[in-house]
């Protein structure tokens, strides 16, 4: 059962990436982190506040909204799932499982933001994917 909670994370924590890259493409990302982060709020919001960077707040485009929502959500599920995971599997193997979520966010920059795989990359994606099927091994 841990493997499906740490796997959802780390799929989670896949979109986060790639909803907060869309979402920030046109306003400050400092705003952007704090729309989407709830954890961090009151700091986020601070530092956003203190640098004057809120003064267009009421015209943020929609569609960034939207993807920093997106963005937000995906953060809350994969720390809800990466959580979950924690209290019925093993530290050791939720932990590298939830590490795919870099695999995933390769494969995703690639098929939703157009982002080419190097044979650099792929390389470093397959050795985090096997690293992880070591570290979880029986």
């Amino acid at each position: 059962m841990w493997w499906t909670y740490a796997a959802l994370s780390a799929f989670f924590a896949s979109l986060t990436a790639i909803f907060a890259k869309l979402g920030v493409a046109h306003i400050n990302s400092n705003l952007a982190t704090g729309i989407r982060t709830a954890i961090i709020l009151v700091m986020v919001w601070a530092i956003v506040l203190f640098k004057g960077q809120a003064k267009g707040l009421g015209a943020l485009p929609k569609q960034d909204l939207l993807f920093l929502v997106l963005s937000g959500v995906a953060t809350g599920l994969s720390w809800l799932f990466y959580f979950k995971a924690l209290q019925v599997g093993p530290v050791s193997k939720v932990a590298p499982v939830d590490k795919l979520s870099v695999a995933l966010t390769i494969v995703l920059a690639m098929l939703f933001l157009g982002e080419t795989i190097t044979l650099k990359t792929a390389v470093g994606a397959g050795l985090v994917i096997a690293g992880t099927l070591v570290l979880i091994g029986q």
